[in-house]
């Protein structure tokens, strides 16, 4: 079977990788070395930011 594809582009993820403070993570060990608690908080963070996308575009 293929790898999962990811419904985050890898620019967005770094984007709030940067903004919660684990990229140094990521760039030392690569997506795999952040812990759980940090990939819940970028899911959290994306649809945040999706959330201010569509009020946006409602506006």
């Amino acid at each position: 079977m293929g790898r999962k594809r990811s419904m985050m582009s890898d620019s967005l993820k770094e984007e709030i990788a940067r903004e919660l403070g684990f990229y140094d993570k990521v760039e030392k060990d690569g997506w795999g070395g952040i812990t759980g608690r940090d990939a819940g908080n970028m899911v959290k963070r994306a649809i945040q930011m999706a959330e201010e996308q569509m009020v946006k575009s409602q506006n």
